[in-house]
């Protein structure tokens, strides 16, 4: 009942925890498995950590250009939590903490910004598409999924995000609308950080809040604290298990902020001021998260200070991994948009091998 009693044309936001962990609303609090919530705070510590540190890698030319998730861990990794394995996630590119709970492996993540290919192959074992970087994409290739698993009668639901910015593309409303008439199993999840790049929310849109916008679709919506982990888990639950059983899409728009720049191509303090950052940053998720699970006995400062020695350790080690590998062989660029390379595309491929001096 909680889409039901959260109407987002009234502009209320689904919270259970107040920024600093406490719980402020009882009556859609419940106990979620200790071992679960760990595993869940685990995931966004070691997002973070991987974040912090690409950050780092790509200023000293080690990676190229990259878009971290920090800030949004919260809403990712519930997200995830409130799914089956088998369950697929149709992610954008700003997903690293759903990945890392998806199970892909971490050297495959840093592969992709580190330009080789192979690291948009997905095991197969995860139930997952690669980084969609064309922003929207990702909705219409969800949405498709989702209408396959009903005509194959599939017990299974997408999840997929796209940022604020992406609501504004044509894809949004087409994938939306398509979910609503096909009853397609699709969670769309908003992650509304406020900065489309450089664009605020309120130079992008009038509507009071981005999950009217499903409100016009015709399919359920609600408007989450994002960055509070019990909200955003039982919002997405309550949506997946409706999905699971036939009555179609949902949309949460998530409310969460982007700590760091839209990618390390952005400088954010030409668009932001010093006053809305401190905002933003007093509502971590990561911080939130914390400061409940030592409240209740779950987590102590020496398992964190532990736990986040061995994440950076992890990080380390995936990352050597990477720098390890061969470069990305100069055929990979252009043999995988079709099942067999167009002529066009081998005369560029021949171009190409002139231009690196004869490089396979």
């Amino acid at each position: 009942m909680i889409f039901e009693n959260h109407n987002p044309l009234e502009g209320k936001v689904f919270q259970i925890l107040d920024k600093t962990g406490k719980v402020i609303n009882e009556k859609y609090y419940k106990d979620i498995d200790s071992d679960l919530l760990l595993k869940m705070y685990r995931c966004m510590v070691l997002s973070r950590i991987q974040d912090e540190w690409a950050l780092k890698f790509q200023r000293q030319g080690r990676m190229l250009t990259f878009p971290p998730t920090l800030g949004q861990e919260g809403l990712q990794v519930a997200s995830m939590a409130a799914c089956r394995n088998d369950d697929w996630l149709v992610p954008a590119f700003r997903s690293n903490a759903a990945w890392l709970y998806k199970g892909l492996p971490m050297k495959n993540i840093f592969l992709y910004w580190c330009g080789n290919e192979m690291g948009s192959k997905i095991p197969e074992h995860i139930n997952m598409l690669p980084v969609a970087i064309s922003i929207g994409t990702q909705f219409s290739h969800a949405t498709g999924i989702g209408m396959s698993f009903k005509y194959t009668k599939e017990d299974k639901v997408v999840v997929t995000y796209i940022g604020d910015g992406g609501t504004s593309e044509g894809e949004f409303y087409e994938a939306i609308n398509f979910a609503g008439v096909e009853n397609a199993p699709v969670i769309f999840i908003i992650q509304n950080n406020q900065f489309a790049i450089s664009t605020s929310v309120k130079s992008q849109t009038k509507a009071k809040t981005l999950a009217q916008k499903g409100i016009a679709a015709g399919i359920p919506s609600i408007k989450v604290d994002g960055n509070d982990i019990f909200a955003m888990y039982f919002a997405t639950k309550e949506a997946v298990e409706n999905a699971r059983s036939g009555n179609g899409p949902s949309l949460i728009e998530a409310v969460t902020y982007r700590q760091g720049p839209h990618t390390t191509a952005d400088d954010p303090t030409i668009y932001r001021t010093e006053e809305e950052h401190l905002d933003g940053m007093s509502k971590d998720p990561i911080i939130r998260t914390k400061n409940f699970l030592i409240e209740k006995g779950i987590l102590t400062e020496k398992d964190e200070t532990k736990m986040r020695e061995e994440c950076k350790k992890i990080v380390f080690e995936e990352f050597e991994k990477v720098e390890q590998e061969k470069v990305t062989p100069l055929e990979d660029i252009f043999k995988y948009t079709y099942e067999e390379m167009t002529e066009n595309l081998k005369e560029q491929y021949e171009e190409a091998k002139k231009w690196e001096g004869g490089r396979n």
